[in-house]
C-alpha cells in the first residue's frame, strides 16, 4: 500500500472533496484510481493556495497525506503552464527534493500513481545504487526529478541536467533536512534555480522550527503557513507503555514481549548500528525471523528488506532512526523502542509508524539507567504521561545464544580497496 492509499483511508478526513477543487480531469482519474474521494486536513488546507500559486509553508507530520497535496499541485501547476525558455527541453520543471533514499523512492512510486494519465515524465535519483541507469534516465529527460540532494547534485555539476527551467519546487521533511546536514546541499540548488517570485514553491515539516522557517523566507515567495499537527501530537490511536528495566535484561524483557504478542508486523528501534546488530542477532538465536535496517546497509538491500516487511515476509524489522521518517509501511502492529530516543520529536516519529489508516496500535518502550532520562522530555513533549510500571519477573524470558549474522562490509570514504582488507598503502617510491 502506497502513502497515496493510506492517505485515502486515514481516519482524520475534511469534508472537502478533491472534485471540489480546480484539477485537471487527467488527475482526476488518477485519484480515483488511488481511492481518493475526501482531503486529510493538510490537503483541504494546503491544495487550495498551492492551486491558486501560493507558496505554502506546511506543518504535518507522515502518513497524513502531505505527499498527495504537493504531487497534485506540481502536476496541475505543470499542465497548466508552459515550460519556461533556457535550458533544453530535457531538463527538469519540477524538483522534489527528500532527506532519505526510501522516501524518494515513495514519493516517485506515489508520483506514478497520480500522475499516470497526465503523460508528464517522473524520475528519481538517489545514492547507493543504480548509477549509470539513472544518468541514462536523465539524459532522456524529465519533467519532474525526485531526490535526495547528494545526487541530484552529482549528476547536475556533470552537466547532465540544467535547473534553469523549474517551475515547481518541493522540500519533504524539511527539519529532517537539517538533521542530517543538508542545508548547505539544497541551497547551492535553489541558488541555482530561476528566483523564487518564478516557481511555485512548497515546503512541508513535521515542526516548523526557526531554522526551518529562516529558509523558508529566504527561498520563497510570502508563503502562507498551514498548521494541519493536531494538537496531540501523538496518534490518539496508539496504546503507549513503559517498562523500566536494567540495561542487562531489556534482550531478556524483548524476546518475553515479543513471545506474548503476534509479531506479524512488529518495529524495533534501538539508537545505535551496534545495538541493532546485537538484538538482530539475539533474536534469531531464539527462533525469530527478523531484518536488520541500518545506515550502511547496501541500498538494493535496503529496499529489499522494506519490501519483504510491508509484504509480510519479514514479521520483525530492527532499526535505527533511518527507518522513522517518511516510510509508509501498512498495517504495523506494534513499535518497540528498545533504547528511549534521545530526541522527543524522534518518539512521535518511530511510534508513528504504527496506528495508521484508522487502525490501532501498540508503542512500548524499555526504559533503562541509560535512556530513562530522556522520559521527562518525551512526555513534556507529547503532553502526556505514557503508563509504567517496573517490568515483571514473569516477562523475563531466558535466552538462548545470539547467532552471529552475516554483515556487509561497507567501505568507507578514502579507504583502500577492499582486497587489502584495511591495511594501508606503502609510500610509493620517488
Amino acid at each position: 500500500m502506497t502513502d497515496t492509499e493510506t492517505a485515502a483511508q486515514e481516519h482524520v478526513l475534511t469534508d472537502v472533496r478533491f472534485e471540489t477543487l480546480d484539477l485537471e480531469p487527467s488527475l482526476m482519474e488518477g485519484l480515483a484510481d488511488a481511492g481518493f474521494e475526501f482531503c486529510t486536513p493538510i490537503q483541504a488546507g494546503a491544495l487550495p493556495k498551492a492551486l491558486a500559486g501560493t507558496d505554502v509553508e506546511g506543518q504535518a507530520q507522515t502518513g497524513t497525506g502531505k505527499t498527495a497535496a504537493f504531487l497534485l499541485a506540481t502536476m496541475n501547476f505543470l499542465l497548466r503552464k508552459s515550460a519556461l525558455g533556457g535550458g533544453k527541453d530535457g531538463d527538469p520543471r519540477a524538483i522534489i527534493l527528500a532527506p532519505t533514499r526510501e522516501l524518494a523512492v515513495q514519493i516517485h512510486s506515489d508520483a506514478e500513481i497520480l500522475g499516470r494519465y497526465t503523460g508528464l515524465r517522473i524520475g528519481v535519483v538517489f545514492g547507493g545504487t543504480g548509477y549509470d541507469s539513472q544518468r541514462q534516465m536523465l539524459l532522456k529527460g524529465v519533467e519532474i526529478l525526485i531526490g535526495t540532494p547528494g545526487r541530484m547534485i552529482d549528476y547536475f555539476k556533470q552537466n547532465i541536467f540544467s535547473l534553469k527551467r523549474v517551475q515547481v519546487t518541493v522540500l519533504d521533511e524539511a527539519d529532517r533536512m537539517f538533521d542530517l546536514g543538508f542545508i548547505r546541499d539544497i541551497r547551492y540548488l535553489l541558488r541555482r534555480m530561476p528566483p523564487p517570485e518564478q516557481r511555485l514553491n512548497m515546503l512541508f515539516s513535521a515542526t516548523l522550527s526557526h531554522r526551518v522557517s529562516e529558509l523558508a523566507y529566504e527561498h520563497m515567495n510570502a508563503p502562507i503557513i498551514v498548521d494541519a499537527n493536531p494538537d496531540r501530537v501523538t496518534v490518539k490511536m496508539i496504546e503507549q507503555k513503559v517498562y523500566h528495566v536494567s540495561k542487562d535484561d531489556k534482550i531478556s524483557l524483548l524476546h518475553g514481549l515479543l513471545s506474548r504478542m503476534d509479531v506479524s508486523r512488529t518495529l524495533v528501534f534501538a539508537n545505535t548500528k551496534r545495538v541493532c546488530e546485537r538484538i538482530a542477532d539475539y533474536l534469531e538465536g531464539n527462533g525469530y525471523h527478523c531484518g536488520l535496517l541500518t545506515g550502511d546497509v547496501p541500498q538494493k538491500k535496503r529496499l529489499d528488506l522494506l519490501n519483504r516487511f510491508k509484504r509480510g515476509e519479514l514479521p520483525i524489522l530492527v532499526a535505527t532512526d533511518v527507518a522513522a521518517r517518511g516510510l509508509h509501511i501498512p498495517d504495523v502492529s506494534h513499535v518497540i523502542n528498545f533504547d528511549l530516543p534521545q530526541d522527543a520529536e524522534d518518539y512521535v516519529h518511530r511510534v508513528g509508524r504504527t496506528a495508521r489508516a484508522g487502525a490501532s496500535g501498540n508503542a512500548i518502550s524499555l526504559a533503562c539507567e541509560e535512556f530513562v532520562y530522556s522520559l521527562d522530555e518525551i512526555e513534556e513533549f507529547i503532553g502526556e504521561k505514557i503508563p509504567s510500571e517496573i517490568a515483571p519477573e514473569s516477562l523475563l524470558a531466558e535466552l538462548k545464544p545470539p547467532v552471529r549474522r552475516r554483515r556487509h562490509f561497507v567501505r568507507p570514504r578514502g579507504s583502500v580497496d577492499a582486497g587489502r582488507r584495511g591495511r594501508p598503502k606503502k609510500p610509493r617510491r620517488r
